[in-house]
């Protein structure tokens, strides 16, 4: 094994655990943690959106049957998601179950309840959505309108390296990180649980589709700086780290 492979490995191992100076982290140096949704504009375009209980179409569904049935999906039914099923799959991805202010209790595990990512929505086809980019706001249960995009199916599939599935869904979950809201409780050791993070989300986001009659398929091989400009985020501070398209399937 040449040594380029074993330094790669050793993201995977925590020994990094072993070497952080938890003493000096920005948490225990008493700064204030950074917020938990990133803030918008108070007269932003928000849209409301259903909350469990209102969901008409969304039936209860047996845990067993929806991981029997979990499958990666790459093609999709010519028809659109509805706005409570993209509201379900967002609540089932990182929806609050809970706000204690600095934190929040999620529908996903994270590492120190931290939470790292946004999540954005590439809106292809969605039932009583325009076309283009939003981000799912998790304190509010809404999702902000960001801006409307040319060509949003060709340049979601070319960021995606040529796989065009992407653009053939009528969503695509795109979780951005903002590494810092980990770095602030673990400093150098927030990296890897950042990446297990990204599992947590995307597994429930799968178990989800299964239960509407939708398909998902993650894409974890996509051009950082394509990607990163088509949601507008700076590629420093916040990054895409991982997507999904979803449609039915």
């Amino acid at each position: 094994m040449n040594s380029e492979m074993e330094d790669k490995r050793y993201f995977l191992k925590d020994y990094i655990r072993l070497e952080t100076d938890f003493a000096n982290t920005d948490q225990n140096l008493g700064i204030s943690p950074p917020p938990v949704e990133k803030p918008f504009l108070k007269n932003s375009k928000r849209i409301a959106l259903p909350v469990p209980g209102q969901w008409k179409s969304i039936k209860d569904s047996s845990i067993i049957c929806a991981i029997a049935n979990r499958k990666s999906h790459r093609k999709y039914l010519d028809k659109p998601l509805l706005l409570e099923e993209l509201a379900f799959l967002l609540w089932a991805t990182q929806g609050v179950r809970k706000n204690l202010k600095s934190v929040v209790l999620r529908n996903v595990p994270s590492a120190g309840n931290r939470h790292a990512f946004e999540t954005y929505i590439c809106v292809l086809d969605v039932d009583g959505l325009e076309s283009g980019i939003y981000r799912y706001l998790p304190l509010e249960h809404e999702v902000l309108f960001e801006f409307s995009e040319p060509g949003l199916s060709e340049k979601i599939s070319i960021a995606a390296m040529g796989q065009y599935f992407a653009g053939s869904a009528p969503a695509v979950f795109i979780w951005a990180a903002i590494p810092y809201r980990m770095e602030w409780r673990y400093g150098i050791a927030a990296h890897k649980v950042i990446a297990i993070d990204a599992g947590h989300v995307c597994q429930n986001l799968y178990l989800a589709c299964s239960a509407i009659g939708a398909g998902t398929c993650a894409i974890a091989a996509y051009n950082q700086e394509l990607m990163d400009s088509l949601i507008r985020v700076d590629g420093k501070e916040e990054f895409v780290i991982y997507l999904a398209p979803v449609g039915k399937v």
